[in-house]
């Protein structure tokens, strides 16, 4: 069987505000958020948006990416399980000579001037 997709509220919780002994009210107060807000994520009921990321990693001294990069991964694991039999029905095609970019780096890791 296989997992259920991480919530980064479940990593909030267990590895950041149980560690701590925080509670969503004192977490939502010294990060200047909606306690509602902060509460509904826990639980996995809300995004982890950007400016969620920045008050975050502000708190705890991680980056506001590793907390938008948990949302990413979520929404992308519970997309995939979603449209399982969809995506088993499209086939591949060989990757395309345009992948890459003018000075022979993948286009997602090409710095736009």
């Amino acid at each position: 069987m296989a997992r259920s997709p991480l919530h980064p509220g479940k990593v909030l919780l267990n590895e950041f505000m149980k560690p701590h002994g925080l509670t969503a009210y004192t977490l939502a107060a010294r990060c200047r958020m909606d306690r509602v807000r902060l509460e509904r994520i826990v639980r996995g009921k809300a995004r982890v948006n950007a400016d969620t990321a920045l008050r975050l990693a502000k708190f705890f001294g991680t980056k506001p990416e590793f907390w938008m990069n948990l949302q990413a991964r979520y929404g992308l694991e519970t997309a995939a399980s979603e449209i399982r039999k969809e995506l088993a029905a499209i086939k591949s095609r060989a990757p395309a000579a345009a992948m890459s970019g003018r000075r022979g780096q993948p286009l997602s890791l090409r710095r736009i001037d």
